[in-house]
């Protein structure tokens, strides 16, 4: 009995000062209903992805969801924290209690309000994600983290500062066509090959341009079970997924082979009985420019070492075989972390049902959603297909 998502609801990424997490939670719980077609009475449950952590004073905030309808009143509601996998264990959770029978009906909201703190703030605050006995080491919260992830890629596969670079003016590009994100500009290739003031080193050899953007934002979906689906207009199953935690220490272990990813998308398309081949895009978790390039490798579409050949053949681009992150990615979209992994999935089933307006790629048919937290320690990956 899979769940499916019957509607979505998502808010533009940014700097919204105008408004609250609270404000951000209930107007993407509003749109989600809305669109599906359901009141609030009809809900069976709600999940909140949110990471929080110090972002807003507002830790307590799976019951905000409530504020969206006056029939959501009395429904259960849970938050969840997975680090940036916040949202992606929200969905899990609300797909696990419709796929039981315990639900019919269940709401999914992801949400972040990061941009109230300083830049520090937020370094620190999602520094609190690494292991605490390893804090400050290496330096600079996880841009250098996964600095020391590229470093350690480089010294192996040799120099790929310019394939970052591709990567980060690629997802910029795509980025122009979603109203939903936060930086809607082409910067091209030559802007984020190059350090300048504009784009200074952030923890060499990671730019300005190859590290995601702090964001306030909101995405909802409403999910329902399989038989229920068929009463709604649109249905995007979840066909597989796939969740491998990794353990949280970097010490022995080896970060840059992307192990948890990888193994995450072998089950996940194993379960789906497809190959990565079959899948029509998408979307990944490029927090770091670095972790889109390890992404091609570990979903399979190249060796390791050799992922640079997916853009330089074409593969990953809009027009390309197999396209990754049309929406413009965390890198150009935002992150807002608690809600990524709930746009991800919100933004892959408008694909699959032809209504994602500027971003739409011709007749999609399967998607593949790949949502981490930490450096490669909770690694979610769902492959979607339309049901009607």
């Amino acid at each position: 009995m899979r769940a499916s998502i019957i509607g979505w609801g998502h808010l533009p990424f940014g700097r919204l000062d105008a408004l609250r997490l609270e404000d951000l939670i209930a107007q993407a719980a509003a749109q989600a209903l809305q669109h599906a077609g359901v009141a609030g009475a009809d809900i069976d449950g709600v999940w909140l992805g949110n990471l929080n952590g110090g972002f807003t004073p507002d830790i307590f905030a799976a019951s905000l969801a409530l504020q969206a309808d006056a029939g959501l009143r009395w429904k259960p509601a849970t938050r969840l924290e997975n680090a940036c996998a916040s949202g992606s264990a929200a969905l899990y959770a609300a797909c696990d209690a419709v796929e039981s029978g315990r639900a019919r009906l269940a709401l999914v909201v992801g949400a972040e309000k990061m941009t109230a703190v300083s830049g520090a703030e937020v370094t620190r605050i999602l520094g609190q994600c690494a292991y605490s006995g390893e804090a400050g080491n290496p330096p600079g919260g996880f841009p250098g983290i996964f600095a020391q992830v590229a470093r350690t890629y480089f010294e192996r596969h040799g120099d790929h500062s310019a394939t970052l670079a591709r990567i980060a003016a690629k997802n910029h590009a795509n980025g122009v066509l979603n109203p939903y994100a936060q930086m809607r500009r082409d910067l091209g290739f030559e802007f984020c090959n190059t350090v300048s003031e504009k784009n200074p080193m952030i923890a060499a050899p990671l730019r300005k341009t190859d590290c995601s953007l702090v964001s306030d934002g909101a995405a909802a979906v409403v999910i329902a079970r399989e038989d229920v689906a068929q009463g709604f207009p649109r249905a995007v199953a979840l066909r597989a997924r796939a969740q491998v935690n990794d353990v949280l220490p970097l010490a022995g272990r080896d970060v840059a082979g992307f192990e948890g990813p990888r193994r995450a998308w072998q089950q996940a398309l194993q379960a789906a009985g497809c190959t990565v081949d079959d899948l029509s895009f998408a979307e990944v978790h490029d927090c770091f420019t670095i972790a889109e390039l390890l992404s091609y490798e570990a979903m399979g579409l190249a060796p390791a070492g050799q992922g640079a050949r997916v853009l330089e053949d074409g593969t990953v681009m809009r027009d390309g075989r197999l396209p990754v992150n049309v929406s413009g990615g965390l890198k150009a979209k935002g992150h807002p972390v608690g809600a990524t992994g709930v746009s991800m999935h919100a933004i892959s089933a408008m694909q699959l049902c032809g209504e994602a307006g500027d971003m739409q790629l011709p007749s999609p048919r399967l998607a593949g959603v790949f949502n981490m937290g930490g450096a490669a320690v909770a690694n979610y990956v769902s492959i979607l297909e339309r049901v009607r």
